[in-house]
């Protein structure tokens, strides 16, 4: 406790292949472990289950573009949590991250969709880096995000733990 505050939980839920969406999730996780009064938990997708979702105060959730899609790992997070979240979650925060090789805007919709039935909050547009990865071998090589952009990962954890904090969101 803090201050004699219950710290609040941030729960990244992210699935990755060739690693740009860990390194995403775990630099808002980054930014947002810096903030005080902020408990912050990374599982990836097929660990996370509904009892992580309602243990949280608010979420990250960030997927590769497969596709043109969120994951399916991330699909199936959600339709494992879905059910039990619905209407016991209302007015959290979240945030989305999209590693794209494209322009990743129907991965983010996915999600967007998915949050607004929850009736969640969303604290900002999603963060979506582009690797413009299109070739089979570019697809498959693990990838290595710019600092600039894992920066923009950091400070967008950082904003969503702080409005958290200070009881904004």
């Amino acid at each position: 406790m803090l201050g004699g505050m219950t710290p609040k939980t941030l729960l990244v839920v992210y699935h990755t292949m060739t690693g740009g969406t860990a390194q995403m999730a775990q630099a808002a996780a980054a930014g947002a472990g810096a903030e005080a009064g902020v408990r912050v938990r990374l599982l990836r997708a097929p660990e996370a289950q509904p009892e992580d979702v309602l243990g949280a105060d608010g979420y990250v959730f960030a997927t590769p573009e497969n596709l043109a899609a969120m994951a399916g790992l991330m699909k199936d997070f959600f339709d494992r949590c879905y059910y039990a979240a619905l209407d016991r979650i209302n007015g959290r925060p979240y945030a989305a991250l999209v590693c794209a090789g494209s322009d990743g805007q129907n991965a983010a919709r996915q999600i967007d969709r998915i949050a607004t039935g929850w009736r969640l909050r969303s604290i900002a547009p999603a963060l979506i880096v582009c690797t413009h990865a299109q070739t089979p071998e570019a697809i498959a090589r693990p990838k290595q995000i710019g600092a600039d952009d894992l920066a923009q990962c950091r400070e967008l954890g950082a904003a969503l733990a702080a409005g958290m904090a200070l009881g904004v969101f």
